[in-house]
């Protein structure tokens, strides 16, 4: 049997009794990473009294879960014995590993469960302050800067309340781009939810960005993103806006184009001679 777990954002105190009972009877414990679920079971152990059985630990990560699951020996095992899934932190499969595991039990007719818990997603969102019915959740966006810059476009002009998260050296650039789409869109903001310095801002792009912009970044954030009420808000940029900004020349030709009613072509050219 399988069985997934969720593990506390970051306050010890949000782990479930389901969740300790699960581990005492666990025999594999199949993890992101084996160092910090460690580290988590010596915190648990301490603060609680708590005895855990000698695991068997294997990591299952993004890399190697398609992998793992493909081995005779490994279905074997979730058939056979009390398998535990963890990733380091929140529920498995929403933006972490796991999802391949719960296919392959269905696959292969394996026992399985998933104990709910602590999620960020759904934390942020009650705390936000937004009440859509629908949200759109998008994790992390892509790396490379136009496919990045594209999927934000698609999600600002969007009319459904979009939910992404962002690493610390990123979230700068993600607010100058909402910037430079929107400055007046409402976001909602939290960094390090249940810890100690649980940070969170609800406020226009262009005063989040103003206030964070001499702020040194730390932490995952969680960002909200209020759904597109019309699509003439970006009308209100400047060329003196959107010029200085350090995104793809593609991009910034479209919405200067308009701005100015030149053709995208005319100046992309321009913007490449200059």
């Amino acid at each position: 049997m399988l069985t997934l777990l969720p593990t506390p954002l970051g306050n010890l105190g949000d782990i479930s009794f389901r969740t300790i009972e699960v581990l005492k009877d666990g025999e594999i414990l199949l993890c992101e990473d084996t160092r910090v679920t460690k580290k988590l079971l010596s915190l648990l152990s301490e603060k609680y009294s708590i005895t855990f059985p000698n695991f068997t630990f294997i990591s299952i990560h993004s890399h190697n879960e398609k992998q793992f699951v493909q081995q005779p020996e490994n279905v074997e095992l979730l058939k056979q014995k009390n398998c535990i899934y963890m990733s380091d932190a929140g529920m498995p499969c929403i933006s972490d590993p796991g999802a391949i595991l719960v296919d392959a039990c269905i696959q292969n007719g394996i026992e399985y469960d998933v104990i709910p818990g602590a999620n960020a997603i759904l934390t942020a969102y009650a705390m936000s302050g937004f009440h859509d019915p629908q949200f759109s959740f998008y994790g992390f966006l892509p790396h490379k800067s136009e496919n990045r810059y594209n999927q934000l476009y698609a999600i600002m002009h969007n009319d459904t309340l979009a939910i992404l998260y962002e690493s610390p050296h990123r979230l700068m650039k993600l607010l100058e781009q909402i910037v430079a789409i929107d400055p007046k869109r409402e976001l909602f903001l939290a960094k390090e939810i249940t810890k100690k310095y649980q940070t969170v801002y609800k406020n226009s792009a262009q005063n989040i960005f103003e206030t964070l912009i001499d702020t040194q970044i730390k932490g995952e954030w969680v960002v909200i993103i209020q759904k597109n009420e019309t699509d003439t808000k970006a009308t209100s940029l400047t060329q003196e806006d959107i010029l200085p900004l350090d995104i793809p020349p593609k991009q910034k030709a479209k919405l200067l184009a308009k701005i100015t009613g030149k053709t995208v072509k005319q100046i992309y050219g321009e913007l490449t001679l200059s």
